[in-house]
């Protein structure tokens, strides 16, 4: 049996190792990572080209649809999902956020059923956020996560239950370039899902959960069938029963959504369901059709959860779900109270009661918030009219989904400046944001992220593209893209606090708004920005 120290070799980490992170970094958890990294990676890589491949057949032209080589699954009424896991049967409201000690006291202090600690979209991947997160949440499924702030205190409550804990890992895409097995970069997928796995399986289960993931970014089902190799090698490794681990995926992307019942098929043991990620999943439709001009949409306020190829991608989850026996969960309100203007916040959370009651009634088992001061209103909503801990019994068996309803573009709207401008500004203010290594940005009191501002950039290619005319009778090209971004930069610059990035962030935006260039990720663009790759050390001599 190999040694840790022959596992080793050819194993490296860049990052600074502090006291405090050494507890996670630990040559058995380098060990268990090394082990992920040899046994999936080359997989790993032959489907992103896959990705890759698919992409230029949507280029050409070629429309998804529901596979044919697997009809037998989807038309298969007999298999199902995983029961829910403990802590996982009622997940009505979850709260969402990223991993910094202060916000994982305060999600898991609210009046929340689950709350997923976010180390993708709202957490920007510096070394210091993904190992003091990892960090943060070593303490916090232990109870030991108290601090204090000057004289704030920001202790755990004691008087109930705390919130489930689940955890979102960076996607298949993303790499973590602080540390190397064999000279290539380990995936941040398995880098993030690993170390947490590694230190916090046994002790979450003895504490009478499981070690619970949010999977984000799937394109497939063989994606899926990825995750659920790792799932099984990590539990064996372990010495865990399989099917422990339990896995919620975001359908966030339009070609997955073709694949919903698939995708639960390959993770049926571990299963907790399917989330709509509904900004990603907008994202997803221009970015994968971003060629042609039958899928160019209007102005981003009015593509709603309403229109027909949102309505149906939510109808079809829910039915997919609860034919599986899984939960079917809803999307982020993303509002942030407004202190200062009662008529204002008045009005937008009267939005968001409406939100909630809509995915309520449609059937979801649960849905997101983005604040604290929102749990109350999503949980006011579900309780009134989901008084059983999900409902899994809607079979939603009224709904017909085919190919052309997915695909369904009629979506009324124009065009506009301020839809422009609101675009650059929420790009802008998030990549600034993201350059001094945070992840999810305050933007006229909404919570802006990555998904958000990948909808925003992938518009603005798509106008400029498609040379779309705004309701005011302007053409959007790349001189016109150009001087608003350079505009709403210099006034963002301006207003913003010395040492800002805004203009640094024009730049690296500049490239992807002329219908030209197109990134593959916003994060994959910036990620070198704020890496900090210094002298390697060998994980042998750690």
């Amino acid at each position: 049996m190999a040694t840790t120290d022959s596992i080793l070799q050819g194993v490296s980490v860049s990052g600074t190792i502090t006291e405090a992170n050494r507890k996670i970094l630990t040559k058995d958890a380098l060990t268990f990572l090394a082990l992920l990294h040899r046994s999936f990676n080359g997989k790993r890589k032959e489907l992103l080209q896959r990705r890759v491949i698919r992409q230029a057949e949507l280029d050409r032209g070629v429309l998804p649809d529901f596979l044919p080589e697997t009809k037998n699954i989807r038309e298969d009424d007999t298999w199902k999902g995983a029961r829910p896991a403990p802590g996982l049967i009622d997940r009505r409201v979850e709260i969402t956020g990223p991993t910094d000690r202060k916000m994982i006291v305060n999600a898991l202090n609210s009046d929340v059923w689950t709350y997923m600690a976010d180390l993708e979209d709202s957490s920007a991947p510096t070394w210091d956020n993904m190992i003091n997160g990892q960090v943060n949440l070593y303490d916090a499924v232990r109870r030991q996560v108290d601090f204090k702030i000057g004289q704030k205190d920001y202790k755990l409550r004691t008087d109930r239950p705390l919130p489930t804990l689940i955890v979102r890992p960076r996607g298949w895409h993303l790499d973590e370039k602080h540390m190397t097995v064999d000279g290539e970069p380990i995936s941040g997928s398995l880098f993030d899902f690993g170390l947490y796995f590694f230190h916090n399986a046994k002790e979450l289960t003895k504490r009478g959960h499981g070690p619970y993931f949010y999977l984000p970014k799937l394109e497939s089902h063989l994606e899926a069938r990825l995750w659920n190799d790792v799932f099984n090698l990590a539990q064996d490794y372990q010495g865990i029963p399989r099917g422990t681990i339990r896995g919620t995926v975001l359908i966030e992307t339009i070609l997955a959504a073709f694949e919903m019942d698939e995708i639960i098929y390959e993770l049926r043991d571990h299963s907790s369901g399917l989330n709509c990620g509904r900004w990603d999943y907008i994202f997803s439709v221009i970015k994968k059709f971003r060629q042609n001009s039958n899928f160019v949409l209007p102005d981003r306020s009015a593509v709603t959860m309403t229109v027909p190829f949102m309505d149906a991608y939510v109808k079809l989850l829910i039915q997919t779900c609860h034919k599986r026996q899984v939960h079917a969960m809803g999307g982020m309100a993303a509002q942030i109270p407004i202190k200062d203007d009662k008529a204002a916040n008045d009005k937008a959370m009267e939005g968001v009661y409406a939100d909630k009651l809509r995915e309520v009634k449609a059937g979801h088992d649960g849905t997101w918030v983005a604040h604290p001061a929102l749990a109350a209103i999503a949980s006011e909503v579900f309780n009134k009219h989901m008084p059983t801990p999900n409902q899994m019994f809607v079979r939603r068996e009224d709904v017909k989904i085919g190919q052309n309803d997915l695909l369904n573009m009629n979506v009324p709207g124009k065009v506009t400046e301020d839809g422009i401008r609101k675009n650059l500004n929420i790009g802008l203010g998030y990549m600034e944001g993201w350059l001094r290594g945070i992840g999810c940005v305050p933007i006229n009191y909404l919570m802006e992220d990555a998904a958000t501002a990948e909808v925003s950039r992938s518009q603005l290619w798509q106008w400029v593209r498609h040379g779309v005319s705004t309701a005011e009778g302007k053409r959007v090209d790349k001189a016109y893209a150009l001087k608003l971004l350079r505009e709403q930069a210099d006034a963002l610059a301006a207003k913003g606090p010395k040492g800002n990035k805004f203009h640094q962030a024009a730049q690296y935006f500049s490239s992807q708004v002329t219908g030209e260039d197109y990134a593959d990720f916003l994060t994959s663009l910036l990620y070198n920005e704020i890496t900090s790759v210094g002298s390697s050390s060998p994980a042998s001599k750690l």
